[in-house]
């Protein structure tokens, strides 16, 4: 595909599949998670703020889309037992698992090296790094039986590209890029299972509102644009994609 930021997807796209959205109740994860139900998927809305997500849940259902299922899981704390079960909880009520999306990111605040406490690191690495590696490894079985498994991790710009004050955030960042590269180069001999790296960029999100607070967002783009993106790597369209970073913005 020329551009696939400007894929038009069929509305059908993922109908029959599941597909978890982590970070679901805000920002970009609610914008995926809703597009991904109105392209056909049982969407497993994961996060863990519960009211957030029952708010989510009913969106869907009242819109009369495939009713979601809702998984409670602070990706702070999670343990094993936590992600193992989750995936069991997947396999009874679905049966299956076609695509995790990786929204989720956690970002302490924007200091200097020598400010950063390493409580802050651990948080940040165990969110945005441990969590996925985790949550992925615990769903490995039910990937592998899927006919056409996605799993789409989310980056950011100051992964390749750090700078000052970004820290902790940056470095899981870059380390999540490689844990997806490797992913996809292990499963460089299974044609069902592939795994790529998206970097919106700036938008309009509450993270961005955070870290740059004076800016205008509305001349930002929306979370909503960069959804087209997912859907394409998620759905059979990009099939035999694998391994590779997508930029919404260059």
């Amino acid at each position: 595909m020329s551009d696939p930021r400007a894929y038009q997807s069929p509305g059908d796209l993922l109908a029959g599949r599941a597909v978890v959205v982590t970070g679901a109740t805000r920002g970009l994860g609610h914008a995926v998670a809703l597009a991904c139900a109105n392209h056909g998927a049982t969407v497993v809305l994961s996060g863990r703020d519960s009211r957030g997500l029952e708010q989510i849940y009913d969106e869907i259902t009242d819109s009369g889309l495939p009713e979601p299922a809702i998984l409670t899981l602070d990706l702070d704390t999670a343990g094993w037992r936590e992600f193992e079960h989750a995936a069991n909880v997947i396999e009874k009520q679905l049966g299956r698992l076609d695509g995790i999306v990786h929204c989720a990111s956690h970002l302490e605040k924007l200091s200097s090296l020598e400010s950063q406490r390493v409580e802050e690191w651990q948080n940040m690495l165990r969110v945005n790094l441990i969590a996925p590696f985790t949550l992925d490894q615990a769903c490995a079985r039910l990937l592998s039986n899927a006919p056409d498994a996605s799993i789409v991790f989310t980056s950011e710009t100051h992964a390749s590209a750090p700078t000052a004050y970004w820290g902790g955030y940056a470095v899981s960042k870059a380390a999540l890029e490689t844990l997806a590269m490797i992913q996809a180069d292990e499963w460089s001999d299974h044609p069902n299972r592939r795994a790529n790296i998206i970097v919106p960029g700036p938008i309009a999100s509450p993270l961005r509102s955070r870290t740059h607070p004076g800016e205008l967002h509305d001349a930002l783009p929306r979370p909503e644009d960069v959804t087209p993106l997912y859907l394409y790597l998620l759905g059979p369209d990009s099939r035999g994609i694998s391994g590779q970073l997508f930029r919404f913005q260059d």
